[in-house]
């Protein structure tokens, strides 16, 4: 073990957990990274190119190396930072991106043949040979791509989104942030903290910097409850704000079950936060020196070793005996070894480029020194140092390295405001063209004193507000001096991003092949796109290629940052939005009915809709069906059709306005009466259908299909808006507001006369197409329409939602001694492919007004949308028709989509004479029947065809024949 005194784990409390099955012991306020550190475990990883061995390389979310899987099976999550893990009793853990085992993959093969996998390797792939990309490379790279893998299963936990709102959002807990939040909080703002740790404080917890003579932990403390107390503020833990958008909105990722063995509610929320300022105090990361071989287990950032030392009382060494080195250019490195004496861990050396360096405590120092390699296969056992020309080794197996910090100024820049070099602090700044509302803090402002952090945080959020700045604590206020060492020249490869093994050379390789640009250096060697987007990477690899081309780290700029600032899962961003919650979920007003009489539904459009109403005794789904299509032929069915769209359409030129809408005249619609209509697309193609019904001289009532209920009103409103502003007419959507019923039957209006009130049902007083408002039940506002879509007399009544349910049941309770039957949509699809309707799958895009039989419709007398369209000779040449076909065995099966050919033809696409569109067993004709577009299909009545299915190897015989395979003539329907 490994532990040292101190840290802030409660040690009272042990934690059991596994690493590649292998059982482990740790604390509560561990982190996974801690405890396999403080378990003695140094390799954790492999490199994602060479399959190289790493160790943990850093302490945050910038961690490149310790990528793991947690938990398994259906709950089993890639490519997590082991550095971010907080500990919990039971946490099982894995390695990744090797083969067989982490201590010997055989994949590290890969790292022998580096020399063919340099930079842009993939993109000299597809030039030479040609045939080989296809056939070889493309296939390697495709199978070598990917790190963790996700379980194949559903994921089982819960997601949820929420919205949030404040004066002040606060983007880290660390000094900046703590002393931001409380002079706003103090001031009475609203105000929400965000931090993607566990514990506020940040960096403040991992030093043993002193604030107003005690300990920085206790003001973290001390602050924190302050905080906990004012009901103005909002502290969320465990939370990664990772982009920053339009109209001051930022996305973050709460972590509320990922601590616990099983989320008790949900695992992740992904919150939606709109501020009306925001401060960035999302402090800076550490940066490192690349030297030969400097990727070994072992070497860490020395701002994550004294993190480790103080936090958590762990150190690297996996025993006593190892001994401890620091190599840095700055005086935060000392800080690193000061900090290490003192808690009783023996520092070997200091190795400090700067001939002037000076020492922070008792340890050995090297000046003007470099350390130019190091040894061990999977672990650091010795580094060579270089001084004046003279090489020395160093038996150590633990090296930080410290090459000053990079201010974390991502989400400042998300809305691609460049960062701004800064010569003095050797580091990109926040851009001048921040996002609106926003500021930037402390260290990721340039400001890494915790004097200079406090103060800033401070002052930021009163200039922001227009308040008092907090009282703070006194805190050091120490310069960082710094000699900015980009990395150490020398023979061996010198790595740069850990996780995606680009290396010095590959930047120089690139540089030689002109790949001067940042844009195009990150894209040809692949800096910077790993999980970790090159936090510890992307300014070193600036700083290596300003070297290489003579300019400056300014000159050579830097790429834009983009969301998300660290990975977030796609089961979050979605909300919880899978399975029956992928997207909202509407209830048809007779939900209740459906369900109370066994309903089986079924997902249409937004809606659940009733499939179908088995009863005891039907062992087949095309019982039930089958039963519920001859009721309605025989007797009197009732289906809820609310789901199609329903527009009001009112206004003095309301009727003018439907005629340049449907392509076939509207304003002439009589009052009281009802009309079919077709819509065209711009482009002449037919794209909805539904009715017209025109209830007074200037109000118009007009139904969709249900997919197209949203897609046709939008389009009105863009036409009323747009195209013709200067129309007198208005819409309103008034699908959810009114639930309408289907009666249909023979015996429908038997039924409909016991439930108006005193209304003339007669076929006279209301004939076919023909609608009226009335009332219901003793006094419930209604209207009646008398359409058809089953090719039975029928009716469709509709009354205010509210009652819907209550007019459904009352329905089925007084036509019981009619036989009144409730039908799904399944027998709805079979009684309009009976009558030959077309509905969505003949309306699917891709057919004309001709195509469908209703070339007629399109009038020459007025213009409308798509009308002079519809009229190209290309769609007028189509001699595609709708025609019905009846399979010539009853025993077969036409299956939808399957192609029609003539008899003997080839079945190639040359010979392709049609589709089926839609098809059902037909329990009137006793024999399948199906809908479908056949080329001269008008004139082409008895002729037998061939139905084929390439794709199931499936091929019918069928008859061509009228759509319209019930009551042809429409006698039934207007009886």
């Amino acid at each position: 073990m490994t532990r040292i005194p101190g840290g802030l784990v409660d040690r009272s409390r042990t934690l059991s957990f596994t690493f590649d099955g292998t059982r482990y012991e740790g604390h509560p306020g561990d982190t996974l990274a801690s405890a396999l550190m403080a378990n003695g475990v140094r390799l954790v990883g492999r490199s994602f190119k060479y399959h190289r061995p790493r160790g943990i390389f850093s302490a945050g979310s910038e961690e490149p190396n310790a990528l793991v899987t947690l938990r398994s099976g259906a709950r089993a999550e890639p490519n997590t930072r082991a550095t971010c893990v907080e500990l919990y009793d039971g946490l099982a853990a894995t390695s990744q991106n090797r083969w067989p085992c982490l201590d010997f993959d055989a994949l590290a093969v890969n790292d022998i043949a580096s020399p063919f996998l340099a930079a842009g390797f993939y993109y000299k792939t597809f030039m030479w040979p040609k045939p080989f990309w296809e056939k070889l490379y493309e296939p390697l790279i495709r199978r070598a791509a990917g790190l963790g893998a996700l379980g194949r299963d559903p994921d089982p936990d819960a997601y949820d989104k929420g919205f949030l709102h404040c004066d002040l959002l606060v983007i880290g807990g660390g000094a900046a942030g703590l002393a931001a939040a409380l002079t706003a909080g103090r001031a009475g703002a609203s105000v929400i903290l965000a931090d993607e740790d566990f514990r506020l404080g940040g960096r403040l917890l991992m030093e043993s910097h002193l604030l107003d003579d005690g300990p920085a932990a206790a003001w973290v403390a001390a602050a924190e409850a302050d905080l906990d107390t004012m009901p103005n503020v909002r502290i969320l833990r465990r939370t990664t704000v990772f982009g920053s958008y339009d109209h001051g909105i930022f996305g973050a990722i709460e972590r509320v079950g990922d601590h616990l063995p099983r989320p008790e509610t949900v695992r992740q929320t992904l919150w939606r936060i709109t501020a009306r300022h925001s401060i960035l105090a999302a402090g800076a990361t550490e940066r490192h020196i690349p030297f030969a071989d400097n990727d070994r287990p072992g070497i860490l950032l020395g701002g994550a070793l004294r993190a480790y030392v103080n936090r958590w009382g762990v150190t690297p060494q996996a025993r006593d005996s190892d001994r401890v080195a620091i190599f840095t250019d700055n005086d935060d490195g000392h800080r690193t070894a000061a900090d290490l004496v003192a808690r009783g861990v023996p520092v070997l050396a200091v190795i400090d480029p700067r001939r002037d360096a000076r020492r922070f405590g008792e340890y050995q120092l090297f000046s003007g020194a470099t350390v130019t390699g190091s040894t061990g296969r999977r672990s650091l056992t010795s580094i060579e140092i270089t001084r004046d020309g003279r090489s020395d080794v160093l038996e150590c197996a633990v090296l930080g390295v410290s090459g000053g910090w990079n201010p974390n100024v991502h989400l400042a820049s998300h809305h691609r405001g460049r960062p701004q070099w800064s010569q003095a602090h050797q580091a990109f700044l926040p851009p001048a063209d921040l996002p609106p509302g926003m500021a930037v803090a402390g260290a990721a402002a340039g400001h890494g004193s915790p004097h200079a952090a406090l103060r800033s945080g401070a002052q930021t959020a009163a200039r922001l507000l227009d308040c008092s700045a907090a009282l703070l604590p006194h805190a050091e206020d120490a310069p960082l001096c710094q000699l900015p060492l980009w990395h150490v020249p020398g023979r061996g490869r010198a790595w740069v991003d850990f996780q995606s093994d680009v290396t010095v050379k590959d930047i120089a390789l690139a540089h030689r092949e002109n790949m001067r640009s940042v844009e195009h250096l990150k894209r040809w060697t692949t800096l910077g796109m790993a999980t970790d987007q090159g936090k510890t990477a992307n300014v070193t690899a600036l700083g290596v290629m300003a070297e290489l081309t003579g300019a400056s780290v300014a000159q050579t700029g830097t790429t834009v940052f983009r969301p998300p600032y660290t990975p977030v899962a796609l089961a979050a961003l979605g909300g919880g939005d899978s399975g029956m919650t992928f997207r909202p979920t509407r209830l048809t007003p007779t939900h209740g009915f459906a369900v109370a009489h066994g309903a089986r539904l079924v997902e249409a459009g937004q809606w659940m809709r009733a499939q179908m109403f088995p009863r005891a005794g039907e062992t087949h789904w095309r019982d039930t069906v089958d039963r519920e299509v001859m009721a309605v032929r025989a007797g009197v069915g009732l289906c809820d059709v609310t789901t199609l769209g329903k527009i009001d359409v009112q206004g003095a030129d309301a009727g003018a306005f439907l005629d340049r809408i449907y392509c076939n005249a509207m304003a002439s619609l009589r009052v009281g009466k009802v009309r079919y209509g077709l819509m065209l697309r711009e482009d002449g193609f037919a794209y909805d259908d539904g009715t017209c019904a025109r209830l007074a001289d200037t109000h118009y009532v007009v139904t969709t299909t249900t997919a197209n209920a949203g897609l046709v009103y939008s389009r009105m409103e863009f036409a009323r808006q747009c195209l013709w502003p200067d129309l007198d007419v208005q819409l309103i959507s008034t699908t959810d507001a009114w639930a309408q019923i289907a009666v249909a039957g023979p015996k429908s209006r038997a039924l409909l006369e016991r439930v108006v009130d005193g209304f003339d049902m007669s076929n006279a007083a209301v004939p076919f197409m023909s609608c009226a408002a009335l009332t219901v039940c003793g006094g419930v506002r209604a209207r009646l329409f008398r359409i058809s879509f089953s090719g039975e007399l029928a009716y469709e009544i509709a009354v205010p939602a509210r009652y819907g349910n209550a007019l459904m049941a009352r329905l089925a309770d007084l036509g019981q001694d009619l036989g009144v039957t409730p039908y799904g949509t399944e027998a709805l699809s079979v009684l309009r492919i009976e009558k030959g309707h077309a509905a969505a799958a003949e309306l699917n895009g891709q057919t004309t007004a001709q195509m469908v039989g209703m070339g007629r419709m399109v009038s020459t007398r007025k213009d409308s949308i798509g009308a002079v369209m519809s009229r190209r000779k290309g769609l007028v040449s189509d001699t595609r028709r709708l025609v019905g076909l009846r399979a010539i065995d009853p025993a077969a099966r036409i299956p939808a989509g399957a192609h029609l050919f003539a008899q003997g033809a080839a079945r190639v696409t040359a010979t392709d004479q049609g589709w089926v569109t839609s098809a059902c067993w037909s329990p009137h004709l006793k024999t399948p029947i199906a809908l479908g577009f056949l080329a001269d299909g008008a004139e082409r009545m008895g002729e037998t065809i061939v139905a084929a299915n390439p794709l199931e190897g499936d091929e019918v015989t069928l008859t061509v024949t009228s759509p319209h395979f019930i009551d042809p003539e429409g006698d039934r329907l207007r009886g």
